[in-house]
């Protein structure tokens, strides 16, 4: 392991080998903790794509928020959110996911025209987005209907981000990079098959091709051709093994370049001079 490697390493938090039960336990105590150490808090929102990731997050979401209620006075709601830009071409599995999961609550919101209108201002205005710019306009504004449900709901906005994910920069930021609380952050994209399977979730949706589909001209692009690595190379990395220079070069390139991401805004107190 290189200098660099181990450097990301440590900041990913991702362990060589996990016990899937015990980390089961460890994140749904995280959501637990973070819940009822704010008062505010009456519900928990996650947008639901019907991919590895959101359906991990909100199951295990679910499970924490079924055991605050059997335990507690209060009564807290998971909202799971539709946010299909018109008619999404897997929504078949997102109601598979849907069903796997048993959401308290399920609302849907179509972002079409909200982004079909902001690209059309911006049009006016002499900006042209191109398609890829058009696509993190879908994340943004996913994430933007999902706290516009949290506040009108007093609740918290949950994300999917994990450290395969973190570490490429392969996010949207103030998009999907928003959330209050990252519960999967420390696993790779590996492990978080390995928990759906624990959890005897329906196999098509941790063995598809993962994917944004953000991008209407190039619909469903894989995750891996648009980073130019794969998900298992990252996550050999990530756990600490040698994986081949070419592909090493690419992960540490992407996560010097996508550093912004993963930071606050500065101020002039805190930018590192």
């Amino acid at each position: 392991m290189n200098k660099m490697q181990a450097i990301i390493v440590n900041e990913m938090k991702v362990q060589p080998e996990i016990d899937v039960q015990q980390t089961i336990e460890a994140i749904k105590h995280f959501i637990k903790e973070y819940v009822s150490s704010h008062t505010f808090i009456h519900t928990l929102v996650l947008g639901i794509s019907g991919g590895q990731d959101s359906t991990l997050v909100g199951k295990l979401t679910q499970l924490a928020v079924n055991e605050l209620n059997a335990s507690g006075d209060k009564q807290y709601k998971f909202i799971a959110v539709k946010l299909p830009y018109g008619v999404q071409k897997d929504a078949d599995e997102v109601e598979q996911a849907l069903k796997f999961i048993q959401p308290d609550q399920i609302v849907t919101v179509n972002i079409k025209p909200a982004v079909d209108q902001s690209v059309a201002a911006l049009k006016d205005a002499g900006i042209t987005l191109t398609d890829f710019q058009k696509g993190n306009e879908k994340a943004r504004e996913r994430m933007k209907v999902q706290f516009s449900i949290a506040a009108n709901t007093s609740g918290i906005v949950l994300g999917t981000d994990h450290s395969a994910e973190n570490v490429t920069g392969f996010f949207t930021k103030y998009g999907d990079g928003a959330a209050d609380i990252a519960p999967i952050f420390g696993l790779n994209k590996r492990q978080g098959r390995q928990l759906l399977q624990h959890l005897a979730a329906p196999p098509r949706l941790y063995e598809k091709t993962p994917t944004a589909d953000l991008e209407d001209d190039k619909p469903q692009l894989p995750d891996e051709e648009a980073l130019g690595v794969t998900y298992n190379e990252i996550d050999d990395y990530l756990e600490g093994k040698t994986i081949s220079e070419a592909s090493a070069q690419k992960i540490e390139a992407l996560y010097v370049k996508n550093a912004h991401k993963r930071e606050l805004a500065y101020t002039r107190f805190t930018w590192p001079k």
